[in-house]
């Protein structure tokens, strides 16, 4: 079928994959430019354009051609006296140029055609609900509750598989690509104005990570690693940057889940004179302020229990809820902690409340695994909208700095959002005899460290909430699949 509909295009056309086209403005520049035309005018500055038809419009003596593209899609009305031709041979999925001039004169804002390049044809045909190519459906924003079930392609797997062909026919994944580019772009403007300088640090290492994905380098005759944090932005506040963040790849070979994926992206930064409360107020600002940018309000609509349930509100208005570790546990427990956590009579007691109240503790049941276990369950896995849960056990971050109130805690934050971590902040261990353990980070640590703190967001995980997106595949262009055979 494509290969007759090449033939008949060559043999009508001469070429149908011409050399050039030249473009004068995107789509998007397009409605930039005309969009204050009122009904009936039309402009006198001839334009080019170019897209891919997705959309046809039949009417006696006119086609309207719908192009689309990343960016924003465009009527384009052909007159069938002006250009007969080449209009006949337009189908569905053609990528054309147009030339023509803006106009309003149709009921809408497009581009009235004096001339009409086809630059690549279809040769494929592209899936379609019933009467699609003539209707277009109805647009959908971040931030609103999105089905799909309802796309044109709508098998999950087959859209996973088929990125290029699912981007083609359903316009909501270009949505959710687009603003996952504009919520990184609002993060380095951010952190830019805040005199936060962006870097980047190696992603092979020479280290021992469990489970990491492991490589080998010939010339060097080195065992290295994929990174699973970068780690190496402490290492400029030593060497006085006042602040230094990286948006980049992290790898873990561990379980996949809808969560999980083994390739991800994260915005880490550290920054001097900075501790985790400042940390605080900087997640609120900036969250709540990507949010507004990105939705057009605080609050979105999220399916964080599947498409098959109702979609919860999560409201990114600030200040965001902060719950302290100990005392959230006390109110959510109705139970008084012992004074002293570091006791043996606090131990018991944790393990008598765990064992009570069902909860599983990984080993060895020391304090703090049975405070984290705790807060998993009790304050973690009830936070909705963004929750800071705040002075988790020291244990759980070694390299924070021990908390003034009780040295089992620590000066460290992790922001939960729909029950899951989107950030974790805290406020860094300075003091050299703390990290005896850690040979390098001592030895860094003794070359002199400002107070600083440090900072993690997983940006997988805000594009999901931003875009209704309940599986990090979503928002992964190319995740890793299962080979179909072994499906």
């Amino acid at each position: 079928m494509g290969s007759q509909r090449l033939s008949s295009l060559e043999e009508s056309l001469g070429n149908a994959y011409p050399h050039k086209f030249e473009v004068s403005m995107t789509l998007a520049q397009f409605h930039d430019e005309f969009g204050q035309l009122e009904a009936g005018q039309r402009s006198n500055t001839l334009v080019s354009v170019a897209g891919k038809v997705m959309h046809k419009r039949l009417e006696p003596d006119s086609t309207c051609y719908v192009l689309e593209s990343v960016v924003g899609k465009l009527p384009a009305f052909v007159d069938h006296a002006r250009v007969p031709k080449l209009g006949a041979e337009i189908e569905r999925g053609d990528i054309v140029g147009v030339s023509g001039f803006a106009s309003a004169c149709h009921g809408e804002l497009g581009i009235s055609v004096e001339k009409l390049c086809l630059l690549a044809p279809c040769l494929r045909t592209l899936p379609e609900r019933e009467g699609d190519s003539h209707t277009e459906q109805e647009s959908w924003r971040p931030g609103k509750a999105r089905d799909p079930s309802a796309y044109v392609l709508s098998d999950q797997e087959e859209r996973y598989r088929n990125r290029v062909l699912d981007l083609i026919v359903n316009p909501d994944i270009k949505s959710v690509f687009a603003a996952r580019t504009e919520a990184v772009n609002y993060i380095r403007t951010y952190m830019e104005t805040s005199g936060v300088t962006e870097v980047n640090t190696g992603v092979l290492e020479q280290r021992s990570v469990a489970n990491g994905f492991k490589t080998h380098h010939n010339q060097l005759n080195l065992d290295m690693v994929l990174r699973v944090s970068s780690d190496q932005l402490l290492q400029l506040i030593v060497s006085n940057f006042f602040g230094v963040y990286e948006i980049g790849k992290q790898f873990r070979n561990e379980e996949m889940s809808r969560t999980h994926n083994p390739e991800f992206t994260t915005c880490e930064m550290y920054k001097a004179y900075a501790d985790y409360k400042d940390l605080m107020e900087m997640t609120e600002k900036l969250l709540s302020g990507l949010v507004m940018k990105i939705t057009g309000g605080y609050k979105v609509y999220y399916h964080s229990d599947g498409y098959d349930s109702p979609p919860v509100v999560i409201d990114f208005t600030p200040p965001f809820r902060r719950v302290e570790v100990v005392k959230g546990l006390e109110e959510a427990l109705g139970l008084k902690f012992p004074e002293d956590l570091a006791s043996e009579q606090a131990n018991e007691f944790l393990r008598e409340t765990c064992s009570s109240k069902g909860v599983a503790c990984p080993p060895p049941l020391s304090t703090a695994n049975l405070l984290s276990s705790l807060a998993g369950h009790f304050l973690e896995a009830t936070s909705v909208s963004p929750t800071f849960i705040v002075d988790y056990p020291k244990r759980s971050t070694p390299f924070a700095k021990t908390h003034s109130s009780t040295p089992l805690l620590a000066e460290h934050f992790k922001l939960f959002v729909s029950k899951s971590q989107l950030v974790s902040g805290f406020t860094q261990c300075r003091d050299p005899a703390e990290a005896q353990e850690n040979s390098e980070l001592h030895t860094l640590l003794e070359y002199g460290l400002p107070p600083c703190s440090g900072w993690a967001c997983g940006i997988d995980r805000l594009v999901m909430l931003l875009t209704d997106s309940v599986d990090i595949k979503e928002v992964v262009l190319y995740p890793a699949l299962k080979p179909a055979e072994d499906l």
